[in-house]
């Protein structure tokens, strides 16, 4: 089996950390210590899949993907059901979405970003009082609007754009 130079660092990296603890430096990082190898190979394809969609966003830590104005981090699998079905906790100032994978979006810069959640999540507006985020549909037209500070459950899988402010 052939396997690109980044993925068997990456796989080097997480079993490194696994059994010394610590993670080696560059640019792939470790699995969190819970994770077997398996887990820590699906993850890294997680993180590998939306860095394919996404040329500006780096991978800054093992379940983290870091873009202009926010960050995504993946969850293991399994991990899914309980991560969606309840509100994200939010630093003031940040718009937080958990989507139906239990990925975790965290909005903290005012722009329009990409979105690729899927399912049902929820999400917690905790921006300054009164800033109005804007979800969009594929076609760029607005589907529908939330107020700061709120909360609640969505559906992400029409939702192609994000506007937090």
């Amino acid at each position: 089996m052939n396997k690109s130079p980044r993925r068997t660092l990456a796989v080097m990296t997480a079993a490194a950390a696994l059994v010394g603890g610590t993670a080696l430096a560059g640019t792939a990082h470790a699995a969190p210590q819970h994770a077997s190898g398996s887990q820590a190979q699906q993850l890294q394809q997680q993180v590998d899949g939306y860095l394919a969609k996404d040329s500006g966003a780096r991978q800054v830590s093992a379940d983290k993907v870091a873009f202009k104005g926010g960050t995504v981090t993946f969850t293991g699998r399994g991990q899914e059901n309980s991560r969606a079905s309840r509100a994200p906790s939010c630093r003031h100032g940040h718009l937080c979405i958990v989507d139906g994978s239990g990925k975790r979006y965290d909005y903290y810069r005012c722009g329009t970003y990409n979105f690729y959640g899927i399912g049902n999540g929820t999400f917690n507006n905790n921006q300054t009082s009164g800033t109005v985020a804007r979800f969009y549909n594929r076609n760029g037209s607005l589907r529908w609007t939330n107020r700061a500070k709120d909360t609640g459950t969505a559906s992400w899988t029409p939702v192609w754009k994000i506007k937090p402010c």
